[in-house]
């Protein structure tokens, strides 16, 4: 998870008298507005339940009315210890931060001033069908996916192979993914706070791995969503997944017969199958301040680039050679120490992954993007999916069921301190004689180079288990 709180607000209270709020974003959602008395209360529990020695150093009281830079100091401060709760107790296998969210205030409700009720809420399936569930305004993403599996008759055991993602309606009728929506969100609070028509709430499947699709294929709802997902997603019709003449002709012929499973199976092989592509943005590979596509598949980040000189070159990342990511956020200066007051300003977010260039040379790779943290997301879902095929297991065994039975899916980031953001490529770092003695000495927690609380920066790191699987064969 990637804690920030990129702004604030002047609020009035019970008494009517001001006071800042600091709102708390997680995955990039708002999660909830708190005043700073309310994180140190829960401060004060979080040491006694966990010790000091896992709960890191809170931002100090002020005696006097904090001036504008002042609130911005404590912005930040506060933000770092929301990060750094996760990151040094994750090392220790707790993770406070984690425990400290369902004690906060409920962002939805109070946040939207939206009484609890019961609504009826629009979920589109890939078919350009809508499936309208009736819920309550205070039902949360996992209620929400059960009731539009309920309606769909899926059976429990597939609806972890699905998930609810927040979409906007482009002109020329595709969607652009803006992100898959989190537990603890509010899916009715979040589309209607938009105030706008092209925003949607979509069903998709959530897996990386095609083989994954003899799964769903197994019951037939699951194949029918399969089938339109494949069928109309956007990847064919709009020509992003690439066919030839005959491929389109037998798909054709397959879609004119109603032979959904021959119709996947002959999907399956083209190019860019099952990728979730994202809107342009901009990377610092292999130049600074270059344009790219990025879509995320078959365990690799896919790059189309096109750089200064107008020419267009496409490459693929590995998952499996990604060192670490991490996402990091900033909030322009406007809204720092130079400003004249506390307030809202639009967040730069970046995703920068360390990536195994050769068998010596690691290098970082930036990404700028509103996108950053849902493809920060479809990493970790690639490296879970990877895990959990190298031990054996099913991905069934990704997900684990409330108390009150609801599915949940296992949260298995690890996050670790690393060293500061290096240019590409990182000439500090000693040169690694061999791949099979480096990996020897890797680990998640060898990536760090300082044990300080205060050394966390704004950085949100993951460290990749399927890293140390790589061999010198695979490059």
């Amino acid at each position: 998870m990637h804690f920030s709180i990129p702004e604030t607000e002047t609020r009035a209270g019970d008494g009517g008298a001001a006071y800042v709020a600091y709102n708390i974003h997680v995955n990039g959602v708002l999660h909830c507005r708190v005043r700073y008395s309310q994180l140190l209360g829960l401060h004060e529990q979080l040491r006694k339940e966990y010790g000091t020695n896992v709960v890191p150093a809170f931002p100090p009281k002020k005696i006097f009315t904090l001036t504008p830079a002042e609130v911005e100091q404590r912005r930040e401060q506060l933000e770092k210890y929301m990060q750094a709760g996760k990151r040094d107790a994750a090392a220790q296998g707790r993770v406070p931060s984690l425990v400290a969210l369902p004690r906060l205030p409920s962002c939805g409700h109070e946040t939207q001033q939206i009484p609890t009720e019961e609504v009826v809420l629009e979920v589109l399936l890939s078919s350009g069908q809508m499936v309208k569930v009736t819920i309550l305004t205070s039902d949360q993403t996992e209620d929400v996916l059960e009731a539009v599996a309920s309606k769909l008759d899926l059976p429990d055991d597939l609806v972890g192979y699905f998930s609810l993602f927040l979409v906007r309606e482009t002109k020329d009728g595709a969607f652009s993914f803006v992100r898959k929506l989190q537990e603890f969100e509010l899916p009715y609070v979040s589309v209607t706070s938009l105030h706008n028509p092209e925003f949607r709430i979509i069903l998709r499947k959530s897996y990386w791995d095609s083989s994954y699709d003899d799964d769903v294929m197994e019951h037939r709802v699951g194949l029918n969503l399969l089938y339109a997902q494949v069928r109309t997603v956007s990847d064919i019709e709009h020509g992003w997944i690439l066919v030839n003449k005959e491929q389109h002709r037998q798909l054709k012929s397959l879609q004119e017969k109603v032979s959904k499973k021959e119709f996947i199976r002959l999907a399956q092989t083209l190019k860019y199958y099952g990728y979730l592509k994202f809107d342009p943005c901009v990377t610092d590979f292999p130049e600074k301040g270059c344009h790219v596509v990025v879509s995320a598949g078959n365990n690799e980040l896919n790059f189309q680039v096109r750089l200064p000189n107008e020419q267009i070159k496409e490459g693929s990342f590995k998952v499996t050679r990604m060192r670490c990511w991490r996402v990091t956020s900033s909030v322009p200066m406007s809204n720092g120490p130079s400003g004249s007051s506390p307030g809202k300003s639009e967040v730069k977010l970046e995703l920068a992954f360390e990536y195994l260039m050769s068998k010596d040379r690691l290098q970082w790779v930036t990404i700028t993007s509103p996108q950053a943290i849902m493809l920060s997301i479809c990493l970790q879902s690639m490296v879970d999916e990877l895990m959990v095929k190298k031990s054996g297991g099913s991905i069934r065994k990704m997900f684990r069921r409330r108390a009150n039975g609801a599915l949940r899916r296992s949260d298995s980031q690890q996050a670790v301190k690393s060293p500061p953001l290096l240019d590409s490529p990182d000439a500090s770092r000693e040169p690694m004689a061999k791949l099979s003695s480096k990996l020897t000495s890797v680990s998640l927690r060898g990536i760090s180079h300082s044990s300080s609380a205060n050394d966390v920066g704004a950085n949100d790191f993951h460290g990749n288990y399927a890293f140390e699987g790589i061999g010198d064969e695979d490059l």
